[in-house]
C-alpha cells in the first residue's frame, strides 16, 4: 500500500515514537509480507511484551505503521483475554481460587489483600505497585491456600501474615 496523504510524515513520525525501535522494524518487516494484517495479534504481544500493557497510544501507532483501522486493532486487543488495556503493578499478586485452596481459606486471604491494598481483583494500586488477580488454579494444592507475589509462591498463607507480606514488597519498590 502507497501512503500518500498531507501528513503522513508526521504521523509516521509520531507513531514511531510510541514504540521502540524494534517494534517498528518488525511492523515494516511485517507490511513487506503478503497480508500484514494477519500479523497483527504477534505485533500486539512483542508490544505488550515491552510496556506490559496495550495503551492507546501503542495501539493507535501499530495501527498506522501496519495500515489497518484503530477499531481492528482495539478489536483484537480487547476481544483476547491476554492483552491488558491497563497498566499493572510493578508487582502482580495472584490468589488462588481453586478448589483445595479455596476449601483451606483463600476467600479470607483475598479478603485481606483486598482490604489492605483497597482494590478489587483486577485492579492496581494509585501508587502502582500491586495488582491483585484470581487464578483458577497454581498448582501447589499441597500448600494451599496459596497466593503468588510476582514469581513467588507463598504456601499455607494466613491473613494475619498479609501485611508483612506486603511490607515485604513495598521495602523493594
Amino acid at each position: 500500500m502507497n501512503i500518500d496523504t498531507d501528513n503522513w510524515k508526521e504521523v509516521a513520525s509520531a507513531s514511531r515514537s510510541a514504540l521502540t525501535p524494534a517494534i517498528v522494524k518488525y511492523i515494516e518487516e511485517c507490511r513487506k509480507g503478503p497480508e500484514p494484517e494477519s500479523r497483527l495479534i504477534g505485533i500486539l504481544h512483542k508490544v505488550q511484551e515491552h510496556f506490559g500493557y496495550l495503551g492507546s497510544e501503542q495501539m493507535d501507532a501499530v495501527a498506522q505503521l501496519l495500515q489497518v483501522p484503530s477499531a481492528r486493532v482495539t478489536g483484537v486487543a480487547t476481544f483476547y483475554h491476554f492483552f491488558r488495556l491497563e497498566k499493572r503493578g510493578k508487582y502482580i499478586i495472584n490468589v488462588c481460587q481453586g478448589t483445595a485452596c479455596y476449601v483451606k481459606g483463600s476467600d479470607r486471604l483475598a479478603a485481606k489483600l483486598k482490604q489492605e491494598l483497597g482494590i478489587e481483583f483486577g485492579e492496581t494500586t494509585k501508587d502502582g505497585v500491586f495488582t491483585l488477580e484470581e487464578a483458577r488454579c497454581l498448582g501447589t494444592c499441597g500448600l494451599a491456600p496459596v497466593i503468588m507475589i510476582g514469581d513467588e509462591i507463598y504456601g499455607q498463607v494466613t491473613p494475619d501474615q498479609i501485611p508483612a507480606l506486603l511490607e515485604k514488597y513495598m521495602e523493594k519498590k
